[in-house]
């Protein structure tokens, strides 16, 4: 049974093994929101993620149990970490399925924790198919990333240290992908703090959980798609449903456009990286998405940081470009001595810093005696590239912007 008690002995065991993660004021967020935002940076937990808690809490009771057969989950993410990490902490078997295109470096991730991987299926449902079954071979016991009273436990540990930390929270931000985080979290919060108001965040590509919230009844979807792969599940689970219309006041959603504007932001302006799933509340706030009396005490989960690098350079760079710091220019010169220099000459003048460029007088689409040239430019802000477009007018430059 998920209830105050069980996430209380569930902090007891994982007290001394999962960090107690920092919870701290957040200036800028407060500033831009309206709010008293505090941020609890589960990103800096053990393995990366909050996943640890549940599956920590899990296995520490299996083994309490006398359970020590082994364990199996299927996981392409933060919870196959967790389940490694617990198991090799209590020295028993692990066994974690992935799909066949899981990143090599999420695999080698698993393996430092002396699980065994098996990667089976093209998508997370397939790897879970087989993962059942294989368990079911072999006497395993099945970790579910969030339909277990013992995984949901755990994660409910991260709501009391932040209604510990800080006294007088009116509203918790909490993402949602399967629900196993925001039902702990919500069964504690309400249990101890009835006022503070629970608030749900997913992204839109992920819409199951919050279309079944909206229609009180488990609704799955075709698909998912979506940076935040965190939260990116496709089906509802009835359990964590129930506990999710019992207790979370309202459910928001992002596009991948603002969880990518939260990523750059936390990662500018807080110095915090943070993966799409940890984002989504911080989305929510920057987006105009919350409504609550201006001046709330609201505690967001920053719920992980195992980020992919290449998406992580991926953000930035278009990040930059929304921004305006940022700017892409294919301009038409005539293929002579000296055009290039006058073209990047007026770049010169006017600050514009030219990060890349390339130089191409051989397509079909070209008149012969022209030449096209792609630039790359360091720019600062709107009203810098105005004066760019305008200066190179002046020129009799003819150009495209790219996007």
């Amino acid at each position: 049974m998920l209830d105050l008690n069980s996430i209380e002995e569930a902090y007891k065991r994982v007290s001394g093994v999962v960090h107690r993660t920092p919870f701290t004021f957040a200036p800028i967020l407060s500033e831009l929101s309206g709010y008293e935002v505090y941020l609890k940076k589960e990103n800096l937990q053990r393995t990366g993620a909050f996943k640890l808690r549940g599956a920590f809490n899990k296995i520490a009771a299996l083994v309490e149990k006398g359970q020590k057969n082994g364990v199996i989950a299927a996981s392409a993410g933060n919870h196959a970490q967790g389940v490694a990490f617990a198991a090799k902490h209590f020295d028993i078997e692990a066994t974690i399925v992935m799909p066949e295109s899981t990143p090599l470096t999420k695999i080698q991730g698993v393996k430092e924790f002396s699980a065994k991987v098996i990667l089976h299926g093209a998508n997370y449902d397939e790897a879970y198919a087989y993962a059942v079954t294989y368990g079911e071979e072999n006497n395993f016991t099945f970790v579910h990333p969030f339909t277990d009273d013992e995984v949901m436990a755990g994660q409910g540990t991260v709501a009391l240290e932040m209604l510990e930390e800080v006294s007088g929270l009116d509203a918790m931000l909490i993402c949602v992908g399967g629900g196993g985080l925001i039902s702990g979290m919500s069964v504690a919060t309400k249990a101890l703090r009835p006022n503070c108001k629970i608030i749900g965040v997913s992204a839109e590509g992920a819409p199951a959980m919050k279309q079944s919230y909206d229609a009180k009844k488990a609704i799955d979807t075709l698909s998912v798609r979506t940076i935040a792969d965190g939260i990116a599940v496709r089906d509802t689970s009835l359990i964590t449903l129930n506990h999710i219309l019992e207790n979370v006041d309202s459910f928001e959603t992002v596009c991948d456009d603002e969880i990518a504007a939260a990523i750059l932001f936390l990662l500018e302006r807080q110095k915090v990286l943070v993966e799409g799933a940890g984002a989504v509340g911080v989305a929510a706030l920057l987006h105009g998405k919350i409504d609550l009396p201006q001046g709330s005490k609201v505690g967001v989960t920053l719920s992980g940081g195992n980020i992919d690098v290449t998406m992580l350079s991926l953000i930035i760079e278009k990040g930059l470009t929304k921004s305006a710091r940022k700017m892409k220019l294919r301009v038409l010169l005539v293929d002579k001595p000296g055009a290039l220099q006058s073209f990047t000459d007026i770049l010169t003048n006017i600050g514009a810093n030219i990060v890349q460029i390339g130089y191409d007088r051989t397509s079909t689409d070209l008149e012969f005696g022209d030449a096209h040239v792609s630039v790359a430019l360091e720019t600062k802000g709107v009203e810098h590239q105005a004066l760019i477009r305008q200066k190179l007018k002046e020129g009799d430059f003819s150009f495209k912007e790219e996007h």
